[in-house]
């Protein structure tokens, strides 16, 4: 009995003395924005955490946007463009909500953004596919509930808000 005993303590020492369990969280931003200041209200999603299969590093964000803001934005399909907003402008934004992913989610999510990143054309398109979209497909693919309201569509920190009250499994505030 004392050997068994002896040997369970054992194996939980080693669990517990184990390397933590790695993990990525995405997190959900808009930026208010100001046309009279040149930088449209925006959503985006950053990555950051640790691989748990590779132990790698994730620093990473990503939104959609149109290559140039021009009229012709007003008029249909334009193209398009994936960018990543500086660390500094980062800490500028809200952050509504956050979720841990695994690092199948994390590459379903790194598929999709080169998807929308590599779509042959004019793929931006300010009714049908902004960033409000690109943001609602990633929430899709971890299981969130999304829609978007025409009267929405040029709000994302309003837009946002909405897919958070209508997921409340995540426990978020309306940010004002």
């Amino acid at each position: 009995m004392k050997r068994l005993l002896v040997h369970l303590l054992a194996l939980l020492a080693l669990v517990w003395s184990g390397p933590a369990l790695a993990d990525v969280q995405i997190h959900f931003h808009s930026f208010n924005g100001s046309v009279l200041f040149g930088r449209y209200p925006h959503t985006f999603i950053v990555l950051e955490g640790e691989l748990e299969s590779t132990g790698e590093t994730v620093n990473e964000n990503y939104g959609f946007s149109a290559r140039k803001v021009t009229p012709a934005i007003l008029s249909g399909p334009v193209e398009h463009m994936v960018l990543a907003e500086s660390e500094k402008n980062v800490k500028k934004t809200n952050r509504h909500f956050t979720i841990t992913i695994t690092d199948a989610q994390y590459h379903r999510i790194i598929k999709e953004v080169r998807a929308w990143q590599n779509a042959p054309g004019k793929y931006y398109d300010l009714e049908k596919r902004n960033c409000i979209h690109f943001v609602g497909e990633m929430a899709k693919i971890l299981g969130l509930k999304v829609d978007y309201p025409k009267k929405m569509l040029r709000r994302p920190k309003k837009w946002l808000n909405h897919v958070a009250a209508m997921n409340p499994q995540l426990g978020a505030s309306a940010i004002k």
